[in-house]
This record gives structure tokens, C-alpha cells and sequence, in this order.
């Protein structure tokens, strides 16, 4: 079974909707960069392992995601998952855990890496909005994407209405991303991902529903 640790800063709806979608994976540990994060809270109720390393108390980035990583590697996961992890990571934390570090971002990557993803979509005035679940490379927000749900952009959304739509489409593509990788079908090639043993090539786009 598939060894998971979850990387969260708040309450952790991707952690949740991970954790209740039957996937063939243990999740081997919740950490957290802040000690009061509502999603540290749900996994201890559930008895899963969460700590928090709280990064105000470290001198520096590169000495905090040290820490980080050997934290995580403590519990010898097959799988990283960046579940509203609000820290960019540094490069050799990245290059530590390559190929085996997922992150999920509230737009239709390459569109709008960073933040304010959803007023962003608005201010341009795309009709096509939605999530992405990729890969993390050093390159913030454009690893290898995996898979990717739309949802369409209404003339009356604000950016709290838009963001509620797009986050029910992260709970569905987040747990399938994580079942094809416990299942060992996801494969980078040039820079791409491809899915195995299906008749698509390349990344997946679910529209909403």
C-alpha cells in the first residue's frame, strides 16, 4: 500500500476529501507549518499522525524545509502530497522528493500560477476556469500536470463564488490523482505526464459536474 504524508497550512479540505475516498494508500503522517491548522486537528481525531513544525521558529528557509524533509522521510513515504501548503518550497527540498511530489493549484495551469488565482480569472475575463494537479518542479506552478477539471466562469460570479465551484472540482481530481499514482500509472516522459494503460497520452481534463 501506497505510504502517503500530507503537507497542510489550514483546514485541509483536500486532505479530507483524500482521506475519505477509499484510495489504496496509508496515510503515514499530517505535518503542518502552522501549529493551529484546523486540518492537524481532524487527522489526530481520526488517529492519524500530525505534527507541526512551526517555520516562525527556524532562522531561515533552506534550514526549515531541512527540517521539513527529514521529517517527512522519517516516515518513508512512496508520496508527497502538498494539500494547502501555503510555503514555496526550495529547490533542494524539490529535488529531494522529485517524482514523488504532488500539489494541486486553483487555476488551468499554466494560467495564473501564484496567488488571488480566482481574481485573477475574473479581472481577464476567461470563460474557462478551473484546477490543476501537477507534479512540483522548481519552476512554481508549472510541473507536469497530471489532470485538470473546468468549470465555466458566470457573469454574476464573484471571486468566493468562483473559488467554491473550483474547490468542489479539487476534491474530485485530487483523489483520482492520487489513485493513479498509488496504482503506478503515472509516468513522466519529456517533461509530460503520461497515464498507462489508458488511450490517453497526455493529462486529463474532467469538466465540471
Amino acid at each position: 500500500m501506497t505510504r502517503v504524508v500530507v503537507l497542510l497550512s489550514g483546514r485541509g479540505s483536500n486532505f479530507r476529501a483524500i482521506a475519505e475516498a477509499g484510495l489504496p494508500i496509508e496515510i503515514a503522517a499530517v505535518i503542518s507549518n502552522r501549529p493551529q491548522a484546523a486540518g492537524l486537528a481532524w487527522a489526530r481525531e481520526r488517529g492519524i499522525p500530525a505534527t507541526a513544525l512551526d517555520h516562525t521558529e527556524y532562522a531561515d528557509r533552506a534550514v526549515f524545509d531541512a527540517r521539513l524533509a527529514d521529517e517527512i522521510e522519517r516516515h518513508r513515504p512512496d508520496l508527497v502530497v502538498l494539500a494547502g501548503y501555503m510555503r514555496i518550497l526550495s529547490a533542494a527540498f524539490i529535488a529531494r522528493f522529485e517524482g514523488r511530489l504532488l500539489n494541486i493549484h486553483p487555476s488551468l495551469l499554466p494560467m495564473f500560477p501564484g496567488l488571488k488565482t480566482h481574481e485573477r480569472a475574473l479581472a481577464e475575463g476567461v470563460k474557462v476556469h478551473g484546477c490543476t494537479v501537477h507534479f512540483v518542479t522548481a519552476d512554481l506552478d508549472h510541473g507536469p500536470i497530471v489532470i485538470q477539471a473546468a468549470v465555466p466562469v458566470r457573469a454574476d460570479d464573484t471571486p468566493e463564488t468562483l473559488a467554491a465551484r473550483v474547490l468542489a472540482q479539487e476534491h474530485r481530481i485530487y483523489p483520482q490523482a492520487v489513485r493513479w499514482f498509488a496504482e503506478g500509472r503515472l509516468a513522466i516522459r519529456d517533461g509530460r505526464v503520461n497515464l498507462q494503460d489508458d488511450s490517453t497520452s497526455q493529462s486529463v481534463l474532467v469538466p465540471e459536474g
